[in-house]
């Protein structure tokens, strides 16, 4: 755990629950060090700014990390989107997309599909990529072993995906993500869960995992209808999934009380906040407000038509750069 180097960024496990009351709801929190910062390029070969770092363990990321969905093709939009996405992100694509990314300093990508980014990851490294990677894993038996993806991908870290996490608390069944952590660590890396219940981030702040980071969806998107209907009918907008404009409050009250680093997912609604300029920039400076200093975001680019790339980092630099209150 790295619970000894943040113990000034959070709060001990047992006043977890009592300390969400107290959380404040602007952006009072003071940012962290910014030393470990390194000048870049950009796409077009020119020196670019650097993005403001964070530390997973021993690494040093940026506070923005290349998400994977559009690579997969999962547009959250439906299944022509899903399709052009596809069609765009040909291995080819894919290996001049996170080169791209790293020359303007987004040096993490997290994927989830250790068979369709192994040989990009090959190459990225015989080109001389320092690409960091961040695997997103099912857990069951039909996936690829825990070994066999560090063999393959070799990660930093290795993350219990999400929808698995929701589903297994509610069914009872945490122990089964507990003790994929401790497998992921007997592998020899960083080990970390992800949830959009942020109930299950609770829980395992509360138990006292040993877990090194934390994915948290700023959207809770596995509800059950049961759920669902007990919501206010106040959505960000319903294209597919419900997206409630209140969840990404919920999940970050209990982002700012857990001492691991966290990854924010989905701050952009799976797209449904891309409709103008305005709403992007929101949505980045929303994020970094209320993250904590040691935290970044996790976001899914799909720069066929404008250059998303550059546009995040910009944002990054902006909101995410280190400040005083």
């Amino acid at each position: 755990m790295n619970s000894d180097k943040h113990k000034t960024q959070g709060i001990g496990r047992r006043e977890f629950l009592s300390g969400l009351s107290a959380v404040a709801t602007g952006s009072a929190l003071v940012l962290g060090d910014s030393s470990s910062v390194e000048r870049v390029s950009s796409t077009d070969g020119a020196s670019a700014a650097p993005l403001p770092m964070i530390r997973l363990g021993g690494h040093s990321i940026a506070r923005l990390v290349a998400g994977s969905n559009p690579i997969s093709g999962y547009s959250y939009m439906g299944p022509i989107l899903d399709r052009h996405m596809k069609e765009y992100f040909t291995s080819e694509q894919t290996t001049e997309f996170l080169w791209k990314c790293e020359k303007a300093g987004i040096n993490t990508h997290q994927f989830s599909s250790p068979e369709q980014m192994a040989g990009v990851f090959r190459t990225l490294r015989e080109r001389g990529s320092k690409m960091k990677f961040i695997c997103l894993h099912a857990g069951g038996p039909e996936q690829n072993s825990i070994e066999q993806v560090v063999k393959d991908t070799q990660p930093i870290a290795i993350i219990h995906h999400g929808g698995v996490t929701d589903r297994l608390f509610r069914e009872g069944k945490s122990r089964e993500v507990h003790d994929f952590v401790k497998r992921v660590h007997d592998a020899g890396v960083l080990a970390g869960v992800s949830a959009h219940n942020p109930n299950c981030i609770k829980q395992a702040a509360n138990e006292g995992w040993e877990v090194d980071l934390f994915m948290t969806c700023f959207y809770y998107l596995t509800r059950t209808p049961e759920e669902t209907e007990k919501m206010p009918p106040v959505v960000t907008v319903q294209i597919g999934y419900p997206f409630f404009a209140s969840d990404p409050l919920d999940m970050v009250k209990v982002v700012r009380q857990v001492e691991q680093p966290c990854l924010g997912f989905k701050i952009l609604a799976a797209g449904r906040m891309c409709g103008s300029d305005q709403k992007v920039e929101a949505a980045f400076k929303f994020a970094f407000e209320y993250l904590k200093p040691i935290d970044g975001v996790i976001v899914g680019m799909y720069p066929r038509y404008s250059d998303q790339i550059r546009q995040n980092a910009e944002h990054t630099r902006k909101f995410g750069k280190p400040r005083s209150t």
